[in-house]
């Protein structure tokens, strides 16, 4: 796997948490600098702690499944991909439904990140079908989660109404072609 699929990948992941940072992040106070800050580092290491976990277990099965795992990671990046484009064109919501404003603590700080980073698990069973360097990809994965989530806390309400389902239907379509890429290339098709 190239760095620019794995690129692309983080990018991907990260687009969960930047729509939740977009919309989030407009609801904190000027006061509430650690929130602002700990809430991309929290979406950060939970985007790479979760590949970890997943490729633990997909290493166990690695061996065993060589034959058909292009077809398990098409499946599940199809999977994650439709799943992320279709949670991207729910019905138009009213504005109040895209920045919900009530009282952010760290245990929604805490749910959020964990809620966010489910996609990554199963990225992290993709990733233990490659010879991979582990570390280095979820570190990638963490930093670019950690980036866009930043940037969408800063400029949540600039961008809301812009990004919210659309960038998770662009994190899907590039998921499923990915995808699609890796199961031609072991069909030997390109």
């Amino acid at each position: 796997m190239s760095i620019w699929e794995l690129s692309l990948i983080a990018i991907s992941l990260a687009l969960d948490a930047f729509a939740v940072a977009v919309a989030k992040g407009p609801c904190l106070t000027d006061r509430e600098i650690a929130k602002k800050v700990g809430m991309p580092v929290l979406f950060g290491v939970f985007q790479m702690i979760m590949p970890i976990i997943g490729w633990l277990i997909g290493a166990q099965l690695a061996g065993n499944i060589d034959a058909y795992d292009h077809w398990i990671i098409f499946g599940l990046l199809a999977y994650l991909g439709i799943n992320m484009i279709r949670n991207g064109k729910k019905e138009e919501r009213d504005e109040d439904d895209l920045i919900i404003c009530s009282l952010l603590t760290w245990r929604e700080v805490l749910v959020l990140a964990l809620a966010t980073s489910i996609d990554a698990l199963a990225i992290g069973l993709t990733l233990a079908f490659f010879d991979i360097n582990i570390i280095a990809a979820t570190s990638l994965i963490g930093i670019v989660a950690f980036v866009l989530s930043l940037a969408g806390v800063y400029l949540g309400q600039q961008l809301k109404k812009i990004f919210a389902g659309e960038a998770e239907v662009v994190g899907g379509v590039v998921l499923i072609l990915i995808g699609l890429k890796i199961l031609l290339q072991h069909l030997q098709i390109i």
